[in-house]
């Protein structure tokens, strides 16, 4: 008999009929004369009453978690999960008795710490409060997709053991590489640009790799980086037009995909304006009260203009353009009016920098004079070169990461909830 999924037993026919479902035992309960067994697959639960005393002794001896098959019949019964529920089950276990697991899955919350959760992570994930945090994660990535495939882009892979650092000075992770040193990416910049040159517009999913050290609920030393490049623009705010769009594909997509998941979680999608907010970083500077001379925002900087953007436009997203050209890669395009600034931009989302994008300078002689002024030499970046050379249209792009998105969409207070197996200064395993 074919398997059915536990959330299609509403729709199995005939409701009297037999079904085979397979998954865990996620919670057993023993009364006098019947044991209730709630078994849990990758789409929701099902509720097994056992009354035959030899099945209720067998079921007593499967600790919860232990992976099963159960056929029986199918019957309405509106208090059970999804108004069906399973009787006269046969169970078969399909591996030995499940080992007690380090924490109670069956209750309604974890209700651990969150070191406790990351230590356990095969098994705490298992949570469907812990599970709902990454379907979140899974249809944003496929919405992302699916809005680009949709609108000409090109998937693409990049390296990620590379024989230099994207940008100089920020700290890499180094690897013995037969004998030469070599680096883990530190993100696709330098690739997805020269292979704008070839497909016009691409994008990539993949992990980035930063060996800074910092120690806070914001950062990780791995996370997965959402990447976008395209050519033919006028200037930055095309590229920040296209992340508008990609961001509103990706909250249809959770709405589409992850309804219950957003739902388990108590979290709030937000609602993606038709051109977000835009202020300039002088502008910002002058709203949090910064010295005009600050090259950067900082964490406090951010959470005061998440809120003065909701209480201004209503808006739980803000785009500050115009960063100091000091601050930005030596890729970036200055800004045509003041090339004190540059055509680059940071989009906050709910106080929180979530994305950093703009346009790249795309003319051979500019990217020379960019790194003799940086003192850079341009032997070093040779192949990224030769693409400009040989004919590079205006282009721009930007890279969201997923972990922070997923973090803020579900108003968690650290990024590691949304990370599946963190990597950061303290944690390499599990």
């Amino acid at each position: 008999m074919p398997r059915t999924l536990c959330s299609a037993l509403p729709t199995t026919r005939p409701r009297s009929g037999p079904v085979t479902i397979e998954g865990w035992i996620h919670r057993r309960r023993q009364l006098a004369n019947v044991t209730f067994v709630v078994l849990r697959d990758r789409s929701g639960f099902a509720q097994i009453v056992v009354t035959d005393p030899l099945v209720r002794e067998q079921v007593s001896g499967l600790p919860e978690e232990t992976v099963v098959r159960v056929t029986g019949t199918a019957l309405e019964n509106a208090k059970a999960p999804g108004g069906i529920e399973i009787i006269d089950p046969a169970v078969h276990p399909l591996g030995a008795p499940a080992e007690p697991p380090p924490v109670e899955l069956w209750r309604p919350s974890l209700g651990v710490t969150l070191p406790t959760a990351l230590d356990h992570a095969a098994i705490t994930w298992r949570h469907p409060a812990r599970q709902a945090v990454w379907q979140i994660a899974a249809a944003s990535m496929s919405g992302f997709r699916r809005h680009l495939d949709g609108a000409g882009f090109t998937e693409v892979t990049t390296p990620k053991i590379v024989g230099q650092s994207t940008e100089s000075g920020a700290n890499v992770f180094t690897l013995d590489y037969f004998g030469s040193t070599a680096y883990l990416a530190q993100s696709p910049q330098l690739y997805k640009q020269m292979l704008t040159g070839v497909f016009e517009r691409v994008y990539e999913v993949g992990p980035v790799f930063r060996a800074e050290p910092h120690d806070t609920a914001r950062h990780l030393a791995e996370y997965v980086s959402l990447d976008v490049e395209f050519g033919f623009i006028r200037d930055h705010r095309d590229v920040l037009a296209q992340l508008r769009a990609v961001l509103a594909a990706m909250v249809d997509s959770i709405g589409e995909k992850a309804g219950a998941a957003v739902r388990t979680v108590g979290a709030e999608l937000p609602f993606v304006p038709e051109q977000i907010p835009v202020i300039h970083f002088r502008e910002a500077l002058e709203l949090v009260g910064a010295a005009p001379t600050e090259p950067d925002l900082a964490p406090e900087h951010e959470r005061f203009l998440g809120k003065w953007a909701k209480a201004q436009f209503d808006s739980d997203f803000l785009a500050v353009e115009g960063y100091p050209a000091v601050k930005r890669p030596f890729y970036t395009h200055p800004q045509p009016s003041d090339p004190r600034w540059t055509n680059s931009f940071d989009l906050l989302f709910r106080g929180l920098e979530l994305v950093t994008g703009g346009q790249r300078l795309h003319n051979h002689a500019d990217y020379l004079e960019a790194l003799a002024s940086r003192g850079e030499d341009p032997a070093e970046y040779a192949p990224y070169l030769e693409a400009m050379r040989h004919g590079m249209p205006p282009h721009g792009g930007f890279a969201i990461g997923l972990e922070r998105w997923v973090t803020r969409l579900i108003e968690a207070d650290n990024i590691r909830h949304a990370t599946l197996f963190p990597r950061d200064l303290h944690r390499l395993r599990p």
